[in-house]
């Protein structure tokens, strides 16, 4: 399931897109303002940000262009009210991967949004590299200077979670969403001894992580 930001500072425009959105089986959160979309979007992990030009406190521009800069590179689709062509093309160079026109259809937007996430999905790489680490994903495999490293399947599960969400924070809690499901899983402590297991094998300094970073009273990001 799709988690997306909307951005958005009408809140009968927020409340239909949410909603919307909601029914076609995505998580949806929602921000009032840029500054507000801008720390949000840098520390937690979305699939997608539909974010609109004219907000509050920081104009959409200025929040893609400084997410862009920070390293996020979750998909944004710009909604915005304007026509003029330079505006649009503004968007797409600021690092934006579509832009919609109000007033929008719901179709449409919907269409925008299955084809920018179908286009992200596949971008996966079938194997990620990072130091001397390759992962495989298509083996479901984990290799460091050519060689195979013994891995459990919820070692791997981690692995490909970080990898996906890449330079972003992971809470324990999105980890056990991700990882164990939203079912149940292990204590805090559980998980974190998965981490220093998983640190061993992938880690050039495990007492020093240069990667798999613990993100002080939050979680961990995976700086790969």
């Amino acid at each position: 399931m799709a988690r997306i930001l909307v951005v958005e500072d009408e809140p009968y425009i927020a409340l239909g897109l949410k909603s919307d959105l909601a029914l076609e089986g995505y998580e949806v959160e929602v921000a009032r303002d840029g500054e507000t979309a801008f720390e949000r979007a840098r520390k937690e992990p979305f699939d997608l940000i539909l974010l609109d030009v004219m907000l509050p406190r920081k104009d959409g521009f200025a929040v893609c262009r400084e997410l862009r800069h920070h390293g996020v590179r979750t998909p944004i689709i710009m909604l915005t009210a304007k026509t003029q062509e330079a505006e649009k093309v503004l968007g797409l160079e600021l690092g934006a991967d579509d832009y919609v026109t109000k007033p929008f259809s719901p179709i449409e937007l919907r269409a925008r949004v299955r084809a920018v996430l179908r286009r992200v999905s596949g971008e996966a790489p079938e194997v990620y590299r990072f130091g001397d680490v390759e992962v495989d994903f298509t083996r479901a495999e984990v290799r460091r200077t050519g060689t195979v490293v013994a891995t459990s399947a919820l070692e791997f599960k981690l692995l490909t979670a970080f990898i996906h969400r890449r330079g972003r924070l992971l809470t324990r809690e999105r980890l056990l969403d991700e990882v164990w499901g939203p079912d149940g899983g292990p204590t805090d402590r559980a998980i974190d001894n998965h981490i220093m297991n998983l640190r061993r094998k992938i880690e050039p300094r495990p007492d020093r992580p240069r990667y798999l970073v613990s993100v002080r009273g939050l979680g961990y990001r995976f700086d790969g």
